[in-house]
């Protein structure tokens, strides 16, 4: 036998060893490297339910920030920060009925988000609004971060107490959480449109 023979079947032997391979072989190979992928997706949580507000300056004050709304179940969080307010105050802070930031006092708003016909009051009270929550505080620097958590609205929930489309104001004074029917807080100085 010539080289030239042994070469050619040396070759001949080696196709044929590939090609004795199944595509049985190798799909289980390609099986596992994807079924973690499609596993891990499928059982990865859908994102939370969520929505923003961005709070801006009603005329002649600087309040402005972003606010993010996310539902936690039975409950929903609101938090984010706002600056340009006075250091070291706290401020009236609610959600009210209509999401219309138009007018420059924010009139535009409406009153507070009271769809149980509630009297004004502390959110931490038997009696309140809705959108009656505790007053954001501010630092040093004018900066107010604002972490809510409340059981009397929600997000998407399609019901009386969904606050999407309704706006969340920041008033001037800490609302007194007594005084119909804003807690004596005054002007607004910041609102946004919960979208």
């Amino acid at each position: 036998m010539n080289a030239k023979t042994l070469i050619s079947l040396t070759v001949t032997a080696a196709l044929l060893t590939a090609c004795g391979k199944s595509d049985d072989d190798a799909t289980p190979a390609a099986e596992t490297a994807s079924t973690p992928a499609t596993t891990a997706s499928a059982n990865a949580p859908p994102p939370p339910n969520t929505a923003s507000a961005q709070l801006a300056p009603t005329q002649g004050h600087t309040a402005a920030g972003t606010l993010t709304l996310t539902d936690e179940g039975d409950a929903l969080r609101i938090n984010g920060t706002v600056n340009g307010v006075p250091p070291n105050s706290e401020f009236g802070f609610h959600i009210h009925e209509t999401g219309d930031c138009s007018a420059p006092d924010a009139s535009s708003a409406g009153g507070h988000f009271n769809p149980a016909n509630a009297q004004h009051g502390s959110p931490q009270g038997a009696s309140h609004h809705a959108g009656d929550m505790l007053n954001a505080k501010s630092d040093v620097e004018g900066v107010a971060h604002i972490d809510v958590v409340t059981t009397a609205v929600g997000i998407t929930t399609g019901q009386p107490t969904d606050v999407h489309g309704k706006s969340i104001v920041m008033h001037e004074k800490p609302d007194d959480y007594t005084t119909p029917p804003s807690g004596n807080s005054g002007a607004r100085i910041a609102c946004g449109v919960i979208n």
